[in-house]
């Protein structure tokens, strides 16, 4: 199954309201805080910077490339990357280290395994130490792992209903297993101390909307965690729309490729008495999106 596309054109026009200030202006479930411009605790030292994240789809999935794979595989529902998935994924996080004029500090992933392991490939494109140009994948491909850290966050997974998963009904049973999860990851960079924002898996048959909402709602709630990190999401292509669709008005998301990403920004202004100042996050250029095809909502009804 790929990304839900098809979900973008179904949401009534007051959904696409409801998402689209998400991640400016929260949801209704983070209702008491009304202007995303607020004051939150903080152990920083004083100034202002700019906050950058980066929020990105997984690579190629197995299903998608071999679609005999399902019949014999024990959880269908969670397919991992193909190898071209995993040259994709470490080939995007060597061109982050290369093009972004800005250090990723910290990664959150979802725990389905074709994240988890596009993290893995990212982490190593991004710290490589000495880095051979020839090699498309992390195999032989020494690290950092100084460089940044890894946790996983169960708000960043699917949407969990049927359209978006290709299940009639959920499993009994999830079954991620988050220290084995870890240990797929680089060795030395994942950080199991963070508290997640989700600390189970969502509800099955959360709407699309809710999905969306979620999505916008975590991400929110780990950059006022982190305000003076660089952040870096590995999720699932509806997160990819839902950000685009709140930040860039009037705009529908029709396609986010494998490894697609974009970076919203925010001004960080941080006072002597440990709080902050966080302003709203913003996209400043359309080529700040990479892989991901949209056009303007209004042309939908022509």
């Amino acid at each position: 199954m790929g990304w839900c596309f098809s979900c973008v054109n179904s949401l009534s026009n007051k959904e696409k309201i409801q998402i689209d200030d998400g991640l400016n202006q929260g949801s209704a479930s983070m209702a008491e805080s009304q202007d995303f411009n607020r004051v939150i605790p903080s152990d920083s030292n004083n100034g202002e910077q700019i906050q950058h994240i980066v929020v990105m789809r997984h690579g190629d999935r197995i299903d998608n490339v071999e679609p005999l794979w399902i019949s014999t595989a024990k959880r269908p529902f969670d397919p991992p990357l193909a190898e071209p998935g995993k040259v994709r994924a470490f080939c995007t996080g060597r061109k982050l280290r290369n093009n972004l004029d800005f250090p990723i500090h910290r990664i959150f992933v979802s725990p389905f395994r074709r994240c988890i392991q596009t993290a893995s490939e990212v982490i190593s494109g991004l710290c490589a130490v000495n880095d051979d140009p020839l090699e498309m994948t992390s195999d032989n491909i020494e690290i950092d792992p100084s460089k940044v850290k890894v946790s996983i966050e169960f708000g960043l997974c699917e949407i969990l209903n049927r359209e978006a998963m290709g299940l009639d009904t959920a499993p009994g049973n999830w079954g991620f297993d988050v220290s084995e999860l870890e240990s797929l990851l680089p060795a030395g960079t994942v950080d199991n101390s963070v508290v997640p924002v989700y600390k189970e898996m969502p509800q099955w048959e959360e709407s699309v909307t809710e999905g969306r909402t979620r999505y916008l709602q975590v991400v929110r709630a780990l950059a006022d965690k982190f305000p003076s990190e660089n952040l870096l999401f590995v999720t699932h292509g509806e997160a990819i729309g839902a950000v685009i669709s709140s930040l860039m008005k009037d705009t529908t998301v029709y396609g986010v490729e494998y490894c697609a990403y974009t970076q919203p920004k925010r001004r960080v202004s941080f006072k002597s008495n440990g709080t902050f100042t966080a302003g709203n996050f913003e996209i400043v250029a359309l080529l700040d999106q990479f892989g991901v095809s949209f056009c303007p909502t209004s042309q939908l009804s022509l």
